[in-house]
């Protein structure tokens, strides 16, 4: 099982081993140990939800109230789908930078997703079912949403005419979330247990990395680092566009400069 923490700190993509012969397939797709040792704390695991959407179903952008908070685990289980993070967490160095990871039924891939984070996906096929392993019972009242299709997002979906539920399609923008109060800063402590001064290399699938076999190639090259965010003891500091963000954003502004684009290989 391998690990590989995201652009927004403290997400991962999980590569489970998968062990084939003609009789089918095995794999251990989770372990609450080796996502322990990452993370830097065990996963409370409170509930367990199954989804299932037809192509083109767009799910999100859902994210709780911290504290409580919502840590998830996420896999796709059949078909396929891009799975999007968003870091809404007001003050962070990536606040409202996305990122998408493909989640299918092949590499068996599964994504962690801290408290604070936002959360959303597009199906890709038919009958697409993901898993989630959820750190908190479903909590109603501190259950919010940001529209999936917020220009100032910028996220681009893989559907020509994206379906989504009533309450995502009434949900608030960025923007107006934060002039309501939602989110809120979340407390201060580190997002993950990067060691100071660790190297930044190029993610999988960008230039400079070694894209993955029939990997479609990614809108924009970008840096990931598993050292201290933006920049790093053993490397020159990369700028505030080569991160993919803007000058803070204060609470009631609307922020106009940031629009990362992320495409993760196949």
């Amino acid at each position: 099982m391998k690990f590989r923490e995201l652009s927004i700190a403290g997400a991962f993509e999980v590569t489970p081993q998968l062990h084939g012969d003609p009789r089918g397939l095995f794999t251990e797709w989770y372990r609450f140990d080796r996502l322990a040792e990452v993370v830097g704390h065990p996963l409370n695991l409170a509930q367990a939800n199954l989804s299932v959407s037809t192509a083109g179903v767009v799910r999100g952008i859902h994210f709780a109230d911290v504290p409580r908070g919502q840590a998830k685990y996420v896999t796709c289980v059949r078909g396929a789908v891009l799975d999007v993070i968003v870091d809404l967490r007001v003050g962070s160095p990536t606040f409202g930078k996305w990122e998408g990871v493909r989640l299918d039924d092949v590499d068996r891939r599964a994504v962690y997703i801290p408290e604070g984070l936002g959360h959303g996906f597009c199906a890709l096929t038919d009958d697409a079912t993901l898993s989630y392993l959820c750190s908190e019972t479903y909590n109603p009242t501190g259950e919010h949403s940001v529209h999936p299709l917020d220009p100032d997002l910028g996220i681009e979906w893989p559907a020509d005419v994206p379906q989504l539920s009533a309450r995502d399609e009434t949900a608030p923008s960025l923007a107006e979330a934060i002039a309501t109060g939602r989110p809120p800063p979340p407390p201060a402590s580190p997002a993950s247990p990067r060691a100071p001064g660790a190297r930044c290399r190029p993610a999988a699938g960008t230039t400079g990395g070694r894209p993955r076999e029939g990997g479609a190639p990614l809108l924009r090259t970008r840096t990931r680092c598993r050292g201290p965010m933006p920049g790093n003891a053993e490397g020159p500091r990369p700028t505030a566009e080569a991160m993919g963000r803007g000058p803070p954003v204060q609470p009631g502004a609307r922020r106009t400069s940031y629009q990362v684009r992320t495409r993760i290989t196949s």
